[in-house]
């Protein structure tokens, strides 16, 4: 494999990453949404979630930071090439 190819595939592969990271903000985004949503229609001082809702976020943003240390150790290893 040549240099450019391999500079192709991983400029591929870096534009998957920020897609990925596009659906990943845009599905945080629709949760946070859900949640004003429910919060409005209940009214309450303690409005019902579900514990789901929670857990949902948490991986939201445990995937964004995966995918952040991803594009930056791709990019990293771009830059060196």
């Amino acid at each position: 494999m040549s240099l450019e190819q391999l500079r192709h595939l991983l400029s591929g592969v870096l534009d998957a990453v920020a897609d990925t990271g596009a659906h990943n903000a845009e599905a945080r985004r629709l949760l946070d949404d859900y949640r004003r949503v429910v919060v409005d229609a209940q009214a309450q001082a303690q409005p019902w979630l579900p514990a789901e809702l929670g857990r949902a976020v948490e991986q939201l943003d445990a995937n964004q930071a995966r995918l952040d240390t991803v594009r930056d150790l791709l990019t990293s290893y771009q830059s060196r090439l």
